[in-house]
């Protein structure tokens, strides 16, 4: 077995969704859940298909979330993972739909992070075995961190 790691080329203040399904049809079923959960926000989804012609899959709104999701899908190339990458929204506006889909089996990562993925190769097939999210932690938080923290929030709308 070889082990690697395939780094998820986007841009920085792109988010994106990682995750594992098991049925063609995943594809189409998200998109559907995106556009039923937050209609304005665009996004490019590939599906790695781990049987028969084993292609990539893919869908969208946006051509370049779409060219992002089928290159990185491609690099992954592990049987039934899937991302999605998105703008006008985050992925907490659509992780729950997401993972209400009956075919995804798990989700990975929901990030706009740097991220890697460790993937497995057995020669019959890849797979994925975790994410790295982003960097290794600095610290504790201090007083000005939480208060910096709680302005963020407000300043998305997540919080009052």
């Amino acid at each position: 077995m070889e082990l690697s790691t395939v780094p998820i080329e986007k841009p920085a203040d792109i988010n994106f969704i990682l995750g594992q399904s098991h049925f063609i049809k995943t594809i189409e079923d998200l998109h559907e859940a995106i556009v039923q959960t937050v209609p304005q926000m665009k996004f490019g989804i590939a599906f790695c298909e781990s049987s028969g012609p084993a292609l990539v899959r893919w869908t969208g709104n946006d051509t370049e979330l779409i060219d992002m999701a089928k290159k990185n899908a491609l690099a992954l190339s592990c049987g039934h993972c899937f991302i999605i990458f998105m703008s006008g929204g985050f992925p907490i506006n659509i992780l729950n739909t997401i993972k209400a889909v009956p075919e995804v089996c798990a989700i990975y990562c929901a990030t706009a992070n740097p991220a890697e993925v460790i993937v497995a190769d057995t020669g019959n097939g890849r797979g994925i075995l975790g994410v790295i999210d982003g960097m290794k932690s600095k610290g504790i938080e201090t007083e000005t961190d939480i208060a910096a923290r709680k302005q963020m929030l407000r300043k998305f709308g997540y919080k009052l």
